[in-house]
């Protein structure tokens, strides 16, 4: 079995579902009393948001890359940096790695094509939902057709995440605001909906929603149990279909 490297932290809160659904996944394949090799590196996520609102996006990459050698230092076989935003600098933290770092948007973009979804919608950070990072390689490397809400949703969104997700807050206000909104993708013609931030998967499930909601959180764990095992396909449980 290989290690697996946990960039997280960002936010912790997601990073618990990370080790919870990767563990839970060796042991049902394994069986007995098996758990998966994990090294965790958790950084203060108050110094990244600052970055990311300071727009300084080369201080986060120096921040995050830094954390990512010393995980391959330490024995990590790969990297999975917990967070969807943070991938807007996952070739800058690439280049720094003898590893290789399992993109989160190739986790997702493959489980878009074996659905045969070619049209979906997209709830994340308004960086996700907005950059060519996230969007533009969905739509170049898995000819996915995405749909992002309108720029009023989007500030919704962004602050739900922030402001409650984030800090461990579900409320059913914001439950319901993300069903409003998941409803306009549906009648733009969204076939599933992506939530793009790790964070989401704490609020929705599927039964609020009318489409399926695509767990990226446990699609890019999948991903990494996979690889860890050699190949093995995990089991259907953290298959990346909230539940």
């Amino acid at each position: 079995m290989k290690t697996i490297g946990l960039l997280g932290g960002m936010s912790w809160e997601s990073t618990v579902s990370y080790y919870q659904y990767i563990n839970r996944a060796v042991g049902e394949q394994l069986g007995g009393l098996h758990s998966a090799r994990i090294l965790l590196a958790s950084v203060d996520f108050h110094e990244v948001e600052r970055m990311q609102r300071a727009n300084d996006w080369h201080a986060a990459a120096q921040l995050l890359g830094d954390h990512a050698t010393r995980l391959e230092t330490a024995g990590a076989d790969l990297i999975v940096l917990c967070t969807n935003t943070m991938h807007k600098i996952a070739a800058d933290i690439e280049e720094k790695l003898g590893i290789p770092l399992i993109h989160i948007v190739d986790s997702t973009g493959r489980a878009m094509v074996d659905g045969g979804w070619t049209k979906v919608g997209l709830l994340g950070t308004r960086f996700t939902m907005q950059e060519d990072f996230y969007v533009g390689r969905l739509e170049r490397n898995f000819g996915i057709n995405v749909i992002v809400p309108d720029e009023y949703a989007q500030k919704d969104i962004h602050q739900i995440i922030y402001d409650e997700l984030c800090l461990g807050v579900v409320s059913e206000s914001a439950r319901q605001r993300y069903v409003e909104i998941i409803g306009q993708l549906v009648a733009e013609g969204a076939g599933a909906v992506i939530m793009g931030c790790t964070e989401i998967g704490l609020l929705l499930r599927a039964g609020d929603v009318q489409v399926p909601l695509i767990d990226t959180t446990r699609l890019h764990a999948q991903e990494a149990v996979r690889i860890a095992l050699g190949g093995m396909v995990p089991v259907t449980s953290i298959d990346g279909f909230s539940d």
